[in-house]
């Protein structure tokens, strides 16, 4: 089996970090280099996802207080506006009655 420092389509890092140029479509040389090929693309996906929870963990307070602040704004306009279902409530059911 070939090992990815000996094939001419890999990079190693000085960490130990792997970069693979291959091609799964027409440059891989053995059926391993694929399986290889879809870890490192799982493993970059898992990143991408963790940095998305950590953008969202950063937007969760900012996300609460907004939610806060436009329920207290609901309520002040149905407070705002209660005075004409108090009204329709004194009137009999809010019915306009052209004959009385």
């Amino acid at each position: 089996m070939l090992q990815c420092k000996d094939c001419e389509f890999a990079d190693v890092g000085a960490e130990g970090q792997v970069r693979l140029r291959c091609n799964p479509f027409t440059t891989i040389k053995e059926p391993e280099c694929i399986q290889k090929w879809q870890l490192l693309k799982l493993e970059a996906l898992v990143q991408a996802y963790g940095a998305t929870l950590a953008q969202y963990r950063r937007l969760a307070p900012l996300q609460e207080k907004m939610m806060k602040y436009m329920e207290r704004e609901i309520d002040d306009i149905d407070e705002s506006e209660k005075w004409k279902t108090d009204w329709e409530e004194d009137e009999g059911g809010g019915e306009w009655d052209p004959k009385a």
